[in-house]
């Protein structure tokens, strides 16, 4: 696999930005892979020598011969063929090493470049004007609706505590969304585990890379999850997949844990960035042919949440820099929030190719009796609540001080304002 798409790695490294970052372990990982397969057939030659000489000396023995220099022969290819597969053990072990540490190739169709050649591909609704309005932390704060000291009490800086109809809120944002995707979309609704262990983790792309952005469970190979994106994907590792099966649609809420929100400084206020947050995720398997149409659809489905809350947003195209490790392209969905005066990623949508399906080796089977083939992975948010909530209050807030609901909220609210 390595040798077929050195030149495609490489240049996808390239259009990331990312070359000199990863040419050495690419390079490794090329002169390992040629010499893991000449020990390999060096292995199978003397495999094959020691096979004819063990007949050799049955020939012999029957024949009552001497056959002490075929045995000397015999024992000689055995000590080679042991010294050489040593050597394969750890050669294959750092070979895996690099290829988990090396990003996905970007798409030709994904710009290259840093995060300055993000595209915006289209939008819709008329952002709000920002003369006046106030961030969401005072209108929360001033309803009774959240508590950002509190929260940093309980946990520290990046933990929120949602009051009242606040946290009334969160909970129809996860009611709303999974029953907008499980029942107008046809995605299967599943609760999962928020510990993950090793396996899992490796499997979409987290570990080993990014590790130190993960809460790991002392002393334990487990870990909480960023994202449900981490065990939903994982529910068929190892798996092969009947092909008539594909696409196959899952949504499911979590809880999602991040150490590394509000990195240097940036969106610490609010809600904007923080360690502990909800999100409905939305994750799809099909068939490679079906890649992009299945983005597509997917990209619809987190779009219509933002459509159905009367939400202006713009989907962007990101470049090759700014696409995410595992993704061969991504899109964001960015809502506006006057009272920050900024766009908010609230989603990103992405296609995974098969990078994820080889590292938890997700397969299947297009017709009975066919060879089995990698699954194409993607997921997308649907949609992360904290910034939901942020531009809810900012977008709908009233000179009065109240926040009016958009109409889909308003059944589980049981108001039509926050007040």
């Amino acid at each position: 696999m390595v040798r077929d798409q050195i030149a495609q790695l490489r240049d996808g490294m390239r259009r990331r930005g990312k070359l000199e970052t990863y040419a050495a372990d690419i390079d490794e990982a090329e002169s390992l892979d040629r010499m893991r397969r000449e020990t390999i057939t060096a292995v199978e030659a003397k495999k094959a020598r020691r096979n004819v000489v063990t007949q050799e000396v049955a020939q012999l023995k029957k024949a009552k011969a001497d056959a002490e220099a075929q045995l000397a022969e015999s024992r000689a290819l055995g000590t080679e063929i042991a010294a050489l597969e040593a050597q394969l053990g750890p050669a294959e072990e750092r070979l895996n090493a690099l290829l988990l540490g090396i990003p996905n190739v970007p798409l030709a169709d994904v710009p290259e470049g840093d995060e300055s050649n993000n595209r915006i591909v289209r939008s819709w609704g008329e952002p709000r004007a920002v003369d006046g309005i106030k961030p969401h932390w005072e209108v929360g704060a001033a309803l009774g609706l959240l508590e950002l000291e509190r929260g940093a009490k309980i946990s520290g800086s990046g933990f929120v505590v949602y009051r009242g109809k606040g946290a009334r809120l969160i909970r129809t944002f996860m009611n709303a969304m999974l029953d907008l995707h499980s029942g107008e979309f046809g995605y299967e609704e599943l609760w999962v585990p928020v510990v993950v262990n090793r396996a899992s983790m490796i499997g979409t792309g987290q570990l080993p890379k990014f590790e130190d952005d993960m809460y790991a469970l002392k002393d334990e190979e487990l870990f909480l999850i960023p994202t449900a994106e981490v065990p939903v994907t994982n529910l068929y590792r190892d798996e092969i997949i009947a092909g008539e099966e594909l696409p196959k649609a899952f949504c499911a809420y979590s809880p999602c844990f991040r150490r590394e929100a509000g990195s240097a400084g940036k969106d610490t206020r609010g809600v904007l960035r923080v360690h502990e947050f909800d999100k409905v995720e939305l994750v799809r398997y099909c068939a490679p042919e079906d890649g992009e149409a299945q983005l597509q659809l997917l990209l619809g489905h987190a779009e219509a949440v933002l459509q159905t809350l009367g939400l202006p947003y713009r989907v962007v195209l990101l470049a090759a820099g700014d696409t995410g490790f595992s993704s061969a392209k991504t899109y964001d969905l960015e809502v506006f929030a006057p009272g920050v005066g900024k766009w908010l990623e609230v989603s990103s949508v992405s296609l995974f190719t098969d990078f994820q399906a080889r590292r938890a080796n997700i397969r299947y089977r297009p017709a009975p009796g066919e060879k089995p083939r990698f699954v194409y992975t993607l997921n997308g948010s649907g949609l992360a609540f904290p910034r939901i909530f942020a531009a809810l209050l900012e977008h709908y807030q009233q000179a009065d001080g109240t926040v009016v609901l958009p109409e889909a909220l308003r059944p589980w609210m049981g108001v039509d304002r926050l007040s």
